[in-house]
């Protein structure tokens, strides 16, 4: 890894200040940033939090969250969302609001990529909100795991 760039504030900064990125910007600098130095590319992504990284939520936190947020985010978000994730998330919600959720992405045609990317990143942003105030625990992987 080259220490260049961990010196000034360190790979958890670099992390945190591109979770705020857009996601166009975030792959145009990790694809820049990995020509010079696949390794720091890796240490940073597995660092941040996505909307993907969901699935890894506990349920009660993914409830929290499903409450906190537009009902319109979710299907936007849900619309370019991989199965796993979609999954995860109706799992989570009260059958009534699957099926309210599920027929509003079947009448939701032609959402440009960036209004997907535009509701999962304000998604994100209210799971870092929710952690921030400590109502929400997100598990990184490591030292941070939840032990029960």
């Amino acid at each position: 890894m080259t220490t260049d760039y961990t010196k000034i504030g360190g790979i958890d900064y670099i992390a945190e200040v591109t979770n705020y990125v857009d996601r166009g910007d975030e792959k145009y600098i990790f694809d820049e940033l990995s020509k010079k130095d696949v390794e720091l590319v890796e240490e940073i992504r597995k660092k941040m939090f996505v909307f993907e990284d969901i699935v890894g939520m506990d349920n009660l936190s993914i409830q929290r969250v499903i409450r906190e947020v537009d009902q319109k985010d979710l299907v936007y978000a849900l619309k370019g969302a991989q199965g796993e994730v979609a999954n995860v998330m109706f799992a989570n919600m009260s059958a009534r609001m699957t099926e309210t959720i599920k027929s509003e992405l079947e009448i939701t045609t032609n959402v440009r990529v960036k209004d997907v990317e535009d509701a999962q990143q304000r998604i994100v942003a209210v799971v870092r909100k929710l952690e921030d105030a400590g109502q929400i625990v997100i598990s990184k992987g490591g030292k941070d795991d939840i032990i029960v």
